[in-house]
Parts: structure tokens; sequence; C-alpha cells
């Protein structure tokens, strides 16, 4: 008795080949709609899945293969019972299933209606799988192309496919069902209107596929991928287009997604410039144009700059391109490039030309999340705005009208900073920035050690409160004319004491900035 191949294919590249090597093994091929009729054309002989269980394709072909004949042919095992079972059901045992889902995420990339969405969610394909993976003992499963002719040779050197590689082929649909529903789940919770931390109640299915091998992980010896998520469009960074350089590494997206966040801040509507150095703001400019906004944002900390990462929201002009090329950079983002700066990116072939639309530059992300052994940490990311009528001035002397504008450009940079942070900003720009340190003095007097002189007349930013007034006294001698910070010490009073000594103006926020 022939052995049965059960092959119903979207994606049917490789197929007549694999099909015709199973025939010529001795295996009847059993099949549905379009890729019966493309066997067919290649001359093979196709039993119709509808012969298999004497039952019509129905409803617009949403019912085929979700019959007892089919599953009971996959999932029986090879017991004298089972196998008593399907005899006298007279079922036909399945021994090769051979199946890849409805397009659902190439229907979504698409931007196809809804309803055309809905329709490629694969019902009858799943349960195939599922069916035999779950029955790997008995059942080969196949759903990538890439693996035919590992199945084909097992089968012509052995006259049966191991167990270890049926056990491999059975986890790999698992994981394959398996992200196709996380697919489908993202795209439903989305319409609906569903953030993920509404979520966090029950199980989250997240998915992920493949988009871009990256050259290598935060170091060469360790590897990298850029994975999209699942049932979702491209969005945010995963809309970027690269125009030239080398592959990217991990450590260039985190930093790039670094000065984006940073960028949007400020929104679309006046130029600005960030420039990253390993994973920390170190130098970000806002000006009339966008050329003067570099020149900012480089002065800041023009020898961190070297190798760093360069954000804009505007789009770059041979001017600006060529100002930027005076230097090494590892990646210059914007939203587009003129005609002229494009000419300029073969003078700089190392350098990673990327273009991401602005209105996703400008899209926050939802979440953030690390991984952790055995689970996640999710977390809303931090988008907390604040505006001029949220500052409370706790000093006798409260900011100007030019101060608190400057107070509010720094705050806006200094949440993207690792804590402990203390940022020092004046006029356009800022001029020193200390993070990452384990006390907040330490990081004050790094910000103020990186402004030198223009420490003078700046005003500071402090991402968390001041547990002691020794931050106020380094500022005082730095020259610094205002402060913010979120306030909320046992020993605010001290701190706000300390300012009036110096005639210091300070502003708490009531919101405090950590990012670990």
């Amino acid at each position: 008795m022939a052995k049965l191949a059960l092959i119903s294919l979207s994606d049917k590249t490789g197929a007549v080949d694999f099909a015709k090597e199973l025939v010529a093994l001795g295996f009847e091929v059993v099949s549905t709609g379009g890729t019966a009729a493309a066997l067919r054309k290649a001359g093979l002989a196709v039993t119709d899945i509808s012969q298999l269980t004497n039952f019509p394709e129905c409803l617009d072909g949403r019912v085929k293969t979700l019959h007892p004949m089919v599953h009971a042919g996959i999932l029986a095992r090879p017991t004298d019972e089972h196998l008593r079972q399907v005899a006298k059901l007279g079922c036909k045992l399945i021994d090769v299933v051979c199946v890849n889902l409805y397009p659902f995420q190439a229907t979504v990339d698409k931007g196809a209606d809804f309803e055309t969405i809905v329709e490629n969610i694969d019902i009858g394909g799943p349960s195939m799988l599922r069916s035999a993976a779950k029955n790997f003992e008995r059942v080969t499963v196949v759903t990538d192309p890439s693996d035919y002719a590992r199945v084909l040779k097992e089968l012509r050197l052995n006259g049966k496919v191991s167990k270890l590689t049926r056990l491999e082929l059975s986890a790999k649909a698992f994981s394959h069902t398996a992200a196709y529903d996380a697919a489908i789940s993202q795209q439903m919770n989305e319409r609906a209107g569903r953030h993920m931390m509404d979520m966090a109640a029950g199980p989250i299915a997240i998915g992920g596929t493949p988009e871009l091998t990256l050259r290598y992980g935060e170091n060469p010896h360790q590897k990298a991928v850029l994975l999209k998520s699942s049932g979702l469009s491209p969005k945010g960074m995963l809309a970027m287009k690269k125009l030239s350089g080398k592959e990217l590494s991990y450590n260039n997206l985190g930093d790039m997604e670094t000065a984006i966040a940073v960028v949007r801040e400020f929104g679309p509507d006046r130029p600005c410039v960030c420039i990253v150095k390993h994973a920390t703001p170190c130098g970000v400019g806002v000006a009339d144009d966008i050329g003067e906004a570099y020149r900012l944002a480089f002065e800041a900390d023009p020898v961190s700059a070297f190798g760093g990462i360069v954000a804009s929201n505007r789009q770059l002009d041979e001017k600006a391109v060529a100002k930027m090329a005076e230097i090494f950079l590892e990646v210059v983002v914007a939203p587009s490039f003129s005609g002229e700066a494009v000419n300029l990116f073969s003078k700089k072939p190392a350098v990673r030309f990327v273009e991401l639309p602005l209105e996703e530059m400008m899209r926050p992300k939802e979440v953030e999340m690390k991984s952790l052994p055995g689970g996640f940490l999710m977390q809303e990311t931090d988008t907390r705005q604040v505006n001029p009528g949220d500052l409370k001035c706790v000093t006798r002397v409260c900011p100007t009208e030019e101060e608190t504008k400057q107070l509010l450009c720094a705050w806006k940079v200094v949440k993207h900073v690792k804590s402990n942070a203390i940022l020092l900003w004046k006029g356009s720009s800022t001029v020193g920035v200390g993070g990452g340190q384990t006390n907040r003095v330490g990081a004050a007097r790094i910000a103020i050690g990186m402004a030198g002189e223009k420490a003078e007349g700046s005003v500071m930013a402090s991402d968390a409160f001041f547990p002691f007034k020794d931050t106020v006294e380094e500022a005082a001698k730095a020259g610094v004319k205002a402060i913010i910070q979120p306030g909320g010490s046992i020993r605010d009073k001290e701190s706000i004491e300390e300012c009036d000594k110096h005639g210091i103006a300070m502003v708490f926020t009531g919101v405090r900035h950590f990012k670990h």
C-alpha cells in the first residue's frame, strides 16, 4: 500500500520537485485547491482532499481539511487499537504532512483592508500542522521548503525519516504556528485598540520574524538579529531604509533608537539634531536651521561625537552631510536626504546613511522589554511630558522665561541619559552630560567637567531628586543659574536652602525619569 503525503501550500516554492520525488519513492499525493492544480499541471497524479473525506470543499474554501478522515489519518498512532479504529472508519494513514499557511503577514504588510486580512487567517493549515507535529513519532511534518532536501535524502537512504529529524521538524512546526497565532493576536489587539499593558492580566502572545541579520551583537563574537513584530506592518525603526554603508550592528540600532527618541522629544516643528555615543546623548542642538542644530550638537562634545550616531528631524542637504563627513560617524539617520547629499555617500562608504519617515521617527514605543532567564520584564515606555504649568518653583528666585525654556529642553534630554543622570543645557544645546553613575554628585561632577567654562550661566537637569545638597554645591561652584528636578527627597529643604544661598532658581516637576 502506498504511503500518503498531504501537500497543501500557499508558498509553492519547490513543491513540484518535492512531490515528484515523493511519488518516485512510492507515495500517493493528496492535495487541495491551488496546490492540486499546480501539481496536476506538472503532470502528477493527485488525489483531491474531497476524495479522501468524501465531503466537498464549502463556505468559499473555509472548510476543506477540517474533517475526521484527515485528522484521524494524521493523529493515529501505530498501535493495534488505533490501527483497528482507522480501519473500521475507512481512514487512510497520512505519513507526510507538507503545509504552509495563508500569507497573513504579507497581507498585513500590503496594507490590505481588514476583511481581506481576516480571510487570510488560516484555520485548517495550523490544525493539520499541530496534528502532525503532535504525532511526530509516526508522521513527518514539513513547513519550510528548505527542509525538502533533508526529508528526501533520508527517505532515499533509509526508506523513512529518522525520529530525531521528525522531532526537530515537529518543533519547527509548533514554532511556525505559534508565530502565526502571535501575528494574528497582535493584529487583532491593534485593531481593537488594546495596549499591550492592558493585556498583561492574561497570556500575551508575542511573535517576531527575522527582518535583518545584524553585523554582530554588542561585541563581534555575539550573533544578533533584528526581529519585526509579527502581525503588524513595519513601524518605527522597522520602517527604516538603509541607503548606503556597512551592515548595521546591534549597538548601531540601540544607539539609533536613543538618538531618535531624543529628537522625538522636541517634536517635528523645530530642527533638532541628537548625537549619541554608547547609548548616551552626548550632544543635542535645536535651531532654526538643521545645519546649525548639528553644529550646536557637535560642539557640545566634539570628542565624544567621533564614532557617534546622528539623528535629525529634517531632510539633510549636501552642506549638512558634508559637515558631518568631516569626522567619522557610524550612522546618520534622517527623514530624507537631498539628491546632492546622496552623491556624497560614496565618499563615506563605511557610514550607514538611513532614511526613516518623519511620522515613524515621531512614533513612540508602546512598551519596553528586557529578557530574563525564564521570562521577560515589560513596562510602559516613559512618554510623560512636563509643561511650564507643571513646574513648581521652590526657591526665592524663580527662573526667567528664557531659563524656563532651557530647563524644559534639559528635562527632555536627561530622561534619555542612564541614571544617575545630570545634564547641563545652555542656550540651544547641551553642554555637559553625566550619566550611568552610582551616585548623583558624581554624575554632576562629570557633567560640569564636560561643560568646562560653558557651565557658567547654564541650567541643570537631574533625572531624580537630590538626596543631599552636595549636587547643588557643585552647581553653584560651576555657575549654574537654574535647576530642574523631580523633588521628593526628605532633604529637599537642604537643597532649597543651598539654592537660595547662591541665588539659584530651582523648580520641581514631581516626575522621576530613571533609565536603567
